[in-house]
This record gives C-alpha cells, structure tokens and sequence, in this order.
C-alpha cells in the first residue's frame, strides 16, 4: 500500500488507478468480522439486503417472518468486549404486528434510489408496499395477481419513478409510484418471473427471469421484447476493446474500398441494349432493401423461433447486470452461472467452477465496482468468482444454513449476507493484515537518514 502511495505521490499512479487498487487490496482480505455485529431482529430467513445508494449508511433487510427492519451501519448501537466489538442493532422494525404490515413472507426490500426517505417491500401476501422512512407509514400500496418474488427500481431513472415487479403470474408490471397504478403490463414469459433487473446504462431497460427459463430485455418505450437470450448462441470469452474493433473495422472498410475501386477501374464497360439489365438491377436492389426493412420491422421477441430460447434448464433465479451495463450475471435452477455478452445476446462460455446453487427461490448477487468480482450464495456458503475466468477466488463461510442475498457495500468494501439462519453477517477487509503490510512496506519506503537512531 505505502508504495502505491508513494507512485500516486510521484505521479507515476492516476488516481483511478490508485482508488481501484486500494479497493482490490481490501476486498481480497475479506473475513468474517471479529469487530462489527448486525443484531437482526428477523424470526425467518432474511432473504433480501440492501445498503442505500446515497450516504451508504443503512441496511435494508426483509425477511420470512414478513418484517423489515433498518439498521445504521455506521454508527454502533452498543459496544462489547471493552469497545472491541461494535454491535448495531435495527433503527425500527415493521412487521406482522403493524396496521399496514405483510401477512406473509417479504421476499424483496429496496431503497427508494435517490433518497433515503422512502422504502419498497413485495411479499407473498401479493403486495408491494411503499414506506415513508420517517414515519415507517404506508404510502401507496399495489395489489399484484400472485406472490412477489422480486423487486428493482432503477437508479438511472430522471424521467419516471417504476418499480418492476417479478410475480408468479407471466406478466411483467411496472407500478408508478407518482401515479398509485400500473403504468405497463409486459407480455411474453410463459410462466412466473422470479428475478427482475435494470440495465445500468439506460432507464429505459429492464431484465427478466422467468420460470420458463427465458431472459428477456425490454425497452419499455415500446411494445414486446427486444432480445431473448439463447444458450445455444455463443462466443468464446470476452469481447475486445472498442479501440481494437474500431481499428480492424477501419482497416477492413479501407481495404475492401481500395479493392472495389480497382476492381470498377479494371472492369470493362458493358452496353445492354434497351437498359434491360440497368433495370434489373434496379429492382434487385429495391427487393434487397426491402428485405432488409422487413428484418429489420421483426424483433427476436415477435419471431416464434428466438421467443421460445432459454438461457437455462429452469427457472432463472438471479440476475446481475455489470457496471458497465455490457455484460449480464444470471444464475438458474440447472445450478448454472453465466456470463452474456448483452450486445451481441451471447453465451460467453465461461465455466464457473462448482457451482451448487439453491433452487426454490429467487437469489440476490453482488458485484464489485470493477466488475472483477462476483459474489454467489451456494448453499450455506457465498463463493466470489473470477468474472471473466470462473476460477473461484474466495469462499465465506459462517452460515448454518442456505444462504439467500448478499450486498457489497461500495464505501466500505464490506459484504453483508443473510441466510435462513436468521442472520445478517458482517465479512470486512481484515485489520490486522492491512496494518501487518503497512509497516513492513513503510520500513522499505523509509531512507536511511530520516529514520530515527533511538539510543539503548
């Protein structure tokens, strides 16, 4: 770490550089906290966590005892073990108990995006339900046609405020917030959608995970699908630079210009006589752009052909779309993890090393902010893969039972996981290392005549 700092100070290190090594470097030393405690308050499996987009500083987390709570992760509620160990128990808690509480087990709990003033929950008693933070008071509520697996708001939106809910039934809904009623039914999966996600490059797209084992994209500016996502479509590994493309794509038009320009000049000039064959060609022109017109007026989700494509054999469980918005996580119940080139609709081909995934329920997966990293539950462990080799880098275990979400705190770099132990586990970058490195590397760094000659 020292001597990175000392080639940021040098200039020989850009600060972006410097910011994702430090990242790397402490969430390579993940372990189990031995300093920081998460009280959960849940009587079920907490099967949904998130950390808020703005300050970073509350956990969300939604549980089968149908209660939510919240909980400040940066400022303890109590210390024990002589101020070793910070232990923070939930701000509030909603459950059962409340006037507007879920009947059943809540299955997705997000942040409001831009705000920590509102919260959404979806249970299995068909509702989603909007929460003032302050008050911890419904604000709107929703009435779904079957039991919520899933919900995601997208934090690009500027234009609308739509949670997209994954349900039982086959359709897609987009509840408005601003409005209290569906502003989109989307039509096209064959059976429920456990897992819904948005792009996180544009507003407008939305992803989803059925139980027919399709992956669709939508744009929800206009009707139908506009990409299913097919196993058997793939290409081997990651896709090159878009300097490199441009470069080879500059090349191959030059080259193929010069030779038709060679090939027109080489060409002797033919005489038809009446300008039969001028109109030939005309009309074999205008076939050919209407062809083309007509291929391109048919998308994937309106040809029977590509609408019936699977990504997985069984229902697709979890999705995780990168940084970058450019590639897409998705794990099923075949207990497959893949990787797809969102562009090209590809099937990357990147084996994951064992893999042992639940499949009776939606699963909620991290990734790091270079998408290096991804984190899966698998079973009553959470396993971190390499995303572009599937080489397992890191396996957490704590927990006694399945493990159901995980959330990788951005400012932190701290992982919180929970699981149908009823816990809420806390993996921080480890202390001791860091500090271990920190002096060996210092005493490197140091020149002769400014370290000190203490006298014996």
């Amino acid at each position: 770490m020292w001597k990175d700092l000392g080639d940021r100070e040098a200039g020989k290190l850009r600060p972006y550089s410097f910011s994702n090594r430090i990242t790397s470097h402490r969430i390579a030393s993940l372990q189990l906290s031995n300093f920081k405690e998460i009280v959960s308050p849940h009587r079920g499996a907490v099967n949904s966590l998130q950390v808020d987009l703005t300050e970073g500083r509350y956990l969300l987390s939604g549980a089968s005892d149908a209660s939510a709570a919240v909980y400040d992760v940066q400022l303890a509620t109590e210390y024990e073990g002589g101020g070793l160990v910070a232990r923070h128990k939930s701000i509030f808690v909603v459950d059962k108990q409340h006037k507007h509480g879920h009947k059943y087990a809540i299955s997705s709990a997000i942040w409001y995006p831009i705000d920590t003033g509102l919260f959404v929950t979806g249970s299995y008693d068909h509702y989603i339900n909007v929460w003032d933070t302050n008050t911890t008071q419904v604000v709107v509520n929703f009435k779904m046609p079957g039991k919520v697996y899933r919900t995601a708001m997208s934090s690009l939106a500027t234009s609308h405020m739509l949670i997209a809910a994954g349900t039982e039934d086959v359709q897609v809904r987009l509840c408005d917030i601003a409005s209290g009623a569906f502003s989109h039914t989307l039509s096209g999966h064959r059976d429920g959608v456990m897992t819904v996600e948005w792009s996180t490059s544009s507003e407008w797209v939305l992803v989803t995970g059925g139980c027919d084992g399709a992956i669709r994209f939508w744009d929800i500016r206009r009707a139908g699908c506009f990409l299913v996502l097919d196993q058997s479509q793939s290409q081997l590994g990651r896709r090159p630079p878009l300097l490199e493309c441009s470069a080879v794509n500059k090349a191959s038009t030059s080259k193929s210009a010069s030779q038709s320009v060679n090939m027109k000049s080489r060409a002797p000039h033919k005489k038809v006589a009446n300008g039969n064959g001028s109109k030939q060609s005309g009309i074999s022109r205008s076939s050919s752009q209407t062809k083309g017109l007509v291929r391109q007026r048919l998308h994937p989700g309106m040809l029977s052909s590509q609408d019936r494509a699977t990504a997985h054999y069984g229902a697709v469980t979890g999705l995780k779309v990168t940084n970058d918005g450019m590639y897409l996580l998705s794990t099923g119940s075949d207990s497959r993890l893949r990787l797809w080139d969102i562009e090209s609709g590809c099937n990357t081909l990147v084996n994951f090393e064992t893999v042992r995934l639940q499949t009776s329920k939606a699963m909620q997966l991290a990734i790091t902010n270079d998408s290096a990293l991804v984190f899966v539950p698998c079973m009553t462990a959470v396993k971190a893969f390499d995303v572009w080799s599937g080489k397992t880098s890191m396996t957490f275990r704590g927990h006694y039972e399945y493990v159901n979400c995980c959330w990788l705190s951005v400012q932190d770099q701290e992982l919180y996981t929970g699981g149908n132990d009823r816990q809420i586990l806390v993996w921080s970058p480890s202390r001791l290392n860091f500090d271990e490195v920190d002096n060996g590397d210092r005493n490197e760094l140091i020149p002769a005549q400014d370290q000190d000659n203490w006298s014996d």
